[in-house]
C-alpha cells in the first residue's frame, strides 16, 4: 500500500468515526428524552435504562453507518479537493479512479463486516431491548406468556390457544380445526379441550378432557378423550419463534421463521423480501461510496454545501426507494430476491454512470 492510500484511509476512517459517533449520540439524546419520562413513570432503576440503551446501540449503529460512510466519503474527498491535494495528486499521475481504491476496498470490508454484524449481533441486543419494553414500557407483551394465540400448523389444519405458559409448556382451552384441502376446504374434523400441555418424552402435545368432532357429508360424530395425542407438528420453541418480530431474530432463526409460516401454508413473500434485503442493506456502505466521492471530489462555483446536501438527498432517495422497490415487487409478484436488491442495482449502475461522467 503506498503513502497515498494510507493517508486517505487515514483520514477517511478518522472522518468516518467522528461522523458515526456523533450521529450515535444524537440518537441516542433524542430517544432518551422521548424515553425518559415512561421510564420515570414506571420507577425504572438507573441501571437497567443504562442497559436499554447498550441494547438499543448496535440497531444505531446498522442504521447510522450508511449515512456516516456518506458523510466521511464527502468531507474526507472535499477536504482534499480544497486543499489542493486532489489537483497535486492528478498532477503526480494518480486518477480519481485510482485515488478512491482505498476508499472503495474500505466500503466493501465495512459492507461485509456489517451483514455479520447485523444478521448476528443487532438481533441478540434487539431480543434485550425488547425484553425490558415489554417490562418496563409495556409496550408488547412477555413471550413467556401468550394469550389468544392462532396460527396455521399446517395447510388444512389450524389451531387457537386461549393462553400458553412457555416455562411450564402448559396452556388452557385448545381448538384444532382440520380441513379436506387448502384449495376446497371443508372441515373435517374439530378438537377441544380445556387443558393441554408439551410431552417433552414423546415430542408431542397432549390434550385432557377433550371434545372430538368429525364431519363427513352431513353426519357428525361426537365423541370424548380423556387425554390424548394431537397431530400438531409446531413445536414450543416453533411458537416463541412465531411471536418475535424480524428484528429480534438472527439471520438463520429468520429464516426458519418463514419455514415455519410457509409449511402453515402463509404467504411469506413479504417476509421473503424482508429476509433478503437484510442482505442487501449492508451494501449501501459500499453504494453511498459512489456517490460520495465523485460530488466532492472537485472544486467547484456551486460550493460544498450544495454538493453535500445534493449527494445526502441522493442517499436518503437511495433509502427511500430500497422500501418502495420492496414494496413494488411484493404487489407485482416479483422474485423476492430481485425484489430485495432491485434498489442496490439500480443505485449501483447510477453511481457507477456518475463516476464515468467526473474527469479523472
Amino acid at each position: 500500500m503506498k503513502i497515498l492510500d494510507r493517508y486517505i484511509l487515514r483520514q477517511y476512517v478518522a472522518t468516518l468515526l467522528f461522523a458515526l459517533t456523533a450521529l450515535c449520540v444524537i440518537f441516542l439524546v433524542v430517544n432518551l428524552l422521548e424515553n425518559l419520562d415512561d421510564f420515570m413513570d414506571r420507577n425504572t432503576p438507573a441501571s437497567i435504562i443504562i442497559q436499554y440503551y447498550i441494547n438499543f446501540f448496535p440497531e444505531i449503529i446498522k442504521l447510522l453507518t450508511p449515512v456516516a460512510m456518506l458523510l466521511a466519503s464527502l468531507f474526507t474527498v472535499g477536504k482534499l479537493a480544497n486543499n489542493n491535494e486532489i489537483t497535486a495528486m492528478k498532477s503526480g499521475g494518480m486518477s480519481i479512479y485510482r485515488m478512491m481504491i482505498p476508499l472503495v476496498a474500505l466500503s466493501i470490508l465495512v459492507s461485509l463486516g456489517q451483514l455479520y454484524f447485523n444478521g448476528w449481533v443487532v438481533p441478540v441486543s434487539n431480543q434485550k431491548k425488547a425484553a425490558i419494553e415489554r417490562k418496563y414500557l409495556d409496550r408488547g407483551r412477555q413471550i413467556s406468556s401468550l394469550y389468544n394465540l392462532h396460527f396455521r400448523d399446517t395447510p388444512t389444519r389450524n389451531a387457537l390457544l386461549q393462553y400458553y405458559d412457555d416455562v411450564t409448556k402448559t396452556g388452557t382451552r385448545i381448538s384444532i380445526e382440520e380441513y379436506s384441502s387448502e384449495i376446497t376446504p371443508r372441515i373435517v374434523r374439530r378438537i377441544d379441550a380445556p387443558t393441554f400441555r408439551w410431552d417433552s418424552l414423546s415430542s408431542k402435545w397432549m390434550v385432557y378432557n377433550g371434545f372430538v368432532h368429525e364431519f363427513q357429508g352431513d353426519t357428525i360424530t361426537a365423541y370424548t378423550i380423556d387425554s390424548a395425542t394431537v397431530p400438531l407438528q409446531t413445536t414450543p420453541a416453533d411458537i416463541i419463534q412465531l411471536q418475535r418480530t424480524t428484528g429480534e431474530l438472527t439471520f438463520d432463526e429468520l429464516r426458519e421463521y418463514i419455514r415455519l409460516s410457509s409449511r402453515g401454508g402463509n404467504d411469506v413473500r413479504r417476509e421473503l423480501v424482508d429476509y433478503y434485503g437484510q442482505y442487501a442493506l449492508p451494501f449501501a456502505n459500499f453504494i453511498v461510496v459512489l456517490f460520495g466521492v465523485p460530488f466532492s471530489s472537485g472544486k467547484r462555483k456551486s460550493g460544498l454545501a450544495l454538493e453535500i446536501g445534493a449527494a445526502i438527498f441522493i442517499s436518503f432517495l437511495y433509502l427511500a426507494f430500497t422500501k418502495i422497490g420492496q414494496t413494488i415487487g411484493i404487489a407485482a409478484g416479483m422474485d423476492p430476491i430481485l425484489s430485495a436488491w432491485l434498489a442496490n442495482g439500480v443505485f449501483f449502475i447510477a453511481g457507477v454512470a456518475n463516476l464515468i461522467r467526473i474527469k479523472s
